[in-house]
């Protein structure tokens, strides 16, 4: 039986991402109890606000060490979402602060031009389109939308990384995937029905 932990560090719609669990009959936990994470089988990192705050509650719990050990050490399949795939990747601006360094990637404040047409935060439906195969998007349409609430997004260094891109003005990062690292910039969990497609894609991996 697999143990799913969403990870509780104050930040994140912890509460919509089990709702939209229950919906595929999936029992999850949420927690902020390192044993219990580094126990997980598989794992949710959600997070909605400031990185460096976010950094700071990982580590104030005990939990940045405990995630590193379950997602390095015993390579336990995590999921991020929004704050959760920035908090993977090496650096924000936001606040000037380390991430997990998981992804040879940074966060960066979007820079547009055309403050009209695109405001900050991005806010609402975008197309995402898959760069390369995997089990994560298997029957999900090509060019679906899905859900974005974010001022900064990724670049990142490593394009063998970069699992999805959007265009807001111009291209970003909307998904990374390495081995059993997978995240999104996204909300499937507010993302309707190929959200919970790609949650329960997740799951089955």
């Amino acid at each position: 039986m697999q143990r799913i932990m969403i990870v509780d560090y104050g930040m994140g719609n912890l509460h919509s991402v089990k709702k939209k669990l229950v919906r595929l009959g999936v029992n999850a936990n949420i927690s902020n109890n390192p044993q219990f994470i580094t126990k997980a089988s598989k794992i949710i990192l959600p997070g909605v606000g400031h990185f460096s705050m976010a950094v700071r509650n990982l580590k104030r719990l005990n939990l940045f060490y405990a995630l590193n050990e379950a997602v390095i050490v015993k390579k336990v399949p995590i999921f991020g979402i929004c704050l959760g795939i920035q908090l993977m990747t090496k650096y924000s601006e936001e606040g000037d602060v380390q991430g997990f360094g998981w992804f040879d990637a940074e966060v960066v404040r979007f820079d547009i031009m055309d403050k009209l047409k695109h405001k900050i935060p991005h806010m609402g439906w975008n197309t995402v389109c898959p760069k390369k195969p995997s089990k994560l998007f298997d029957g999900i349409p090509a060019n679906s939308e899905f859900y974005f609430v974010h001022s900064y997004h990724i670049l990142s260094n490593c394009q063998d990384d970069v699992l999805a891109i959007t265009d807001y003005e111009y291209p970003f990062v909307s998904a990374l995937e390495r081995d059993s690292i997978f995240g999104v910039q996204f909300h499937p969990e507010k993302s309707h029905d190929v959200g919970e497609k790609l949650l329960s894609n997740f799951l089955k991996l």
